[in-house]
């Protein structure tokens, strides 16, 4: 069990960092291209990364192993259209609404996750790690709030712009990632990933054109960061991939995940010079300290 809760801890953190790292190199390219080119044009460079990887790995003399029948192709490509599906969704909330009302919400489907496989999905917990993962669950979400968006509001938070698509998102996330657990434990984590990558970033293109929008990026500057976006979104989706495919520790590699938002709110701070909330602190020290006790649940 140690060694799978270290598996379950670094899968986690490479989530954790991955996603976190994207989001930070999304704030200077949004404003230029758009949340939709970003999320495309990240997808080919992270593609890209998986391509060199599996090329990697079969030089190593560990060839890939991809599925064998339909069925599982097609469930791949229902996994990655469905998490293109939760980006799209999680965007176009966020451009309706108050990021800082709404990302709480979105941030809460890793609680989700961890809830239904310690409860639906047989996952072994003891009492003390459940309160460890509560005390993770309690700072994610409050990395995530924002009081003053909260106080200055009026009214019931189902009328807050993008609350409905911000839901969908939340909800499709969650699905998205208990299915996934389900399906790629033992399995080639790399190769199910990497086609699952391929397939997702082909639905955004795919949607991209249905909507007609241009593909093309007029500025020069953004091309690295959109670059360092996918390679993030690579390690993200590559950890968490091992973490469910090599452990059964769900709860711990999708509430490590969904803490993304620390590394986010960190480079912010050192790089770009923005300030943090007394509670965003709060709440990132109660996630380090959940880490910690980990070791001890």
């Amino acid at each position: 069990m140690g060694s799978e809760l270290g598996i379950a801890i670094a899968a986690g953190f490479a989530g954790m960092f991955g996603w976190g790292l994207a989001d930070f190199f999304a704030k200077k390219t949004i404003d230029t291209i758009g949340d939709y080119l970003t999320l495309a044009w990240a997808g080919v460079f992270g593609s890209i990364v998986f391509v060199f990887a599996l090329l990697y790995r079969s030089a190593q003399g560990i060839p890939p192993r991809y599925p064998t029948n339909i069925l599982s192709w097609t469930l791949l490509a229902f996994f990655g259209a469905l998490q293109a599906t939760v980006y799209l969704f999680a965007y176009k909330g966020f451009g309706k609404g108050q990021v800082a009302v709404l990302n709480p919400i979105f941030a809460s489907f890793s609680g989700i996750v961890a809830l239904v496989s310690i409860l639906f999905l047989g996952e072994q917990v003891t009492a003390l790690r459940v309160g460890v993962l509560l005390v993770i669950f309690a700072g994610v979400m409050l990395v995530s709030i924002d009081p003053s968006a909260f106080l200055s509001r009026k009214g019931s938070i189902a009328t807050v712009p993008g609350f409905k698509e911000i839901l969908s998102a939340t909800l499709l996330a969650s699905v998205w990632t208990l299915l996934w657990k389900l399906f790629v434990t033992g399995k080639d984590w790399l190769a199910y990933a990497a086609c699952m990558f391929f397939f997702m970033t082909g639905a955004v293109f795919i949607w991209l054109w249905t909507q007609k929008i241009k593909t093309g990026i007029g500025s020069k500057n953004v091309w690295l960061l959109v670059a360092l976006i996918g390679v993030s979104e690579t390690v993200a989706y590559l950890g968490i991939s091992i973490g469910y495919s090599a452990t059964s520790l769900t709860s711990v590699v999708a509430l490590l995940s969904g803490a993304f938002s620390i590394p986010t709110i960190i480079c912010a701070r050192l790089f770009l010079g923005e300030r943090t909330t007394a509670i965003q602190t709060w709440g990132s020290a109660v996630v380090v300290l959940g880490i910690a006790l980990l070791a001890f649940a």
